[in-house]
């Protein structure tokens, strides 16, 4: 049996064929369910029990060599059919598609690159928070309509801890290990318990800044913003600040900015009023200083947030902000001349 194989291997290793359907017709001979190799499995069944191992072991080298030696005949032929004989090797290559940032991550790293420019840093921290870090040190009262489950996702297990609702946690964190001065943004994300719709999302992504210093003022704060705004829209952009009110600033404003699309006149988007609100702003409480470590009789600060799917819906013209978690490719892909 041992001599049939080996006579069998030295005839498939002295093969040679002249096309890929001859080399195919190789294979059914000696691999096929009825080939010369399936037939040695036949006989096996009568080798003596002693000698079956090695039998059995020869056998199987037998089909490995089989195949390696057959496949190398048919790939001779697949090569020598990829040449390259009729091909213009000065043509170009064929292009490939490349990817492009997330239109979120764009309007990010462009707001980011503004304010790095006005010499604030980038700061950022954990989405999982504790009731310290996102309430009580920005001076949110114990009844404070936020902390209540309507807005915001408490852990279960403990309600102490939470996921962030505005990236404010990480200003004080900042403010609780840096002394002034202190400029920086912090851009994240944060999570509140919303229905989801064309405006409104539980998931979305903010900026929010931060300059404590002697002697800052409200009109450092405006000279910041309408910077901002005019990088960000365009130079023919105007700022306007509203009172309004938060509890980690006071004063506390919204500032709109004009609208960009119909120059002020008045649109749809702008419901015909010429203005946009895109973000919050105000001076820091002295109350969240003084919880900070800072001292509130020396130093004084200003703070402002913004949406960034908001910032990006102005930007592009996107009218429903669901948009920016579906993944579809055909979205996404009108971001790709974007840096």
């Amino acid at each position: 049996m041992i001599n049939k194989i080996q006579a069998l291997q030295a005839e498939i290793d002295a093969l040679t064929v002249e096309n890929k359907d001859q080399a195919e017709e190789m294979r059914i001979k000696y691999l096929s369910k009825k080939g010369l190799i399936s037939q040695l499995f036949g006989e096996f069944r009568n080798v003596p029990a002693e000698d079956k191992k090695a039998v059995g072991q020869a056998i199987n080298d037998l089909k490995d060599f089989a195949q390696d030696k057959i496949n190398a005949l048919k790939e001779q032929f697949e090569v020598a059919s990829t040449g390259a004989e009729g091909v213009d090797l000065t043509a170009p290559a064929e292009g490939f598609q490349l990817g492009t940032r997330h239109p979120l991550s764009v309007v990010r790293n462009e707001i980011n690159e503004i304010f790095t420019r006005l010499g604030f840093t980038i700061a950022e921290g954990p989405e999982i928070e504790d009731d310290w870090h996102v309430f009580s040190a920005l001076n949110f009262p114990a009844e404070h309509p936020a902390r209540d489950m309507q807005d915001t996702f408490f852990i279960e297990k403990d309600p102490d801890v939470l996921l962030r609702t505005h990236t404010s946690s990480v200003q004080v964190r900042v403010m609780e290990k840096t002394q002034p001065p202190i400029r920086a943004i912090f851009p994240g994300r944060v999570f509140r318990n919303e229905a989801i719709s064309a405006r409104a999302h539980c998931i979305f992504h903010q900026v929010e800044g931060l300059y404590v210093d002697e002697n800052v003022s409200f009109a450092d704060l405006k000279q910041t913003l309408m910077y901002f705004a005019k990088e960000m829209f365009g130079e023919k952009t105007e700022i306007r600040l509203r009172p309004s009110y938060f509890p980690f600033t006071e004063p506390s404003a919204e500032m709109d900015v004009s609208c960009s699309i119909c120059g002020g006149k008045g649109c749809n988007v702008c419901k015909y009023t010429g203005w946009l609100e895109i973000l919050g702003c105000g001076m820091v409480d002295p109350n969240v200083l003084d919880s900070c470590g800072i001292d509130s009789k020396k130093y004084t600060g200003f703070a402002f947030g913004m949406g960034i799917e908001r910032i990006t819906m102005l930007k592009y013209g996107i009218k429903d902000l669901r948009l920016y978690f579906e993944n579809d490719a055909r979205f996404l892909r009108q971001f790709q001349s974007a840096y």
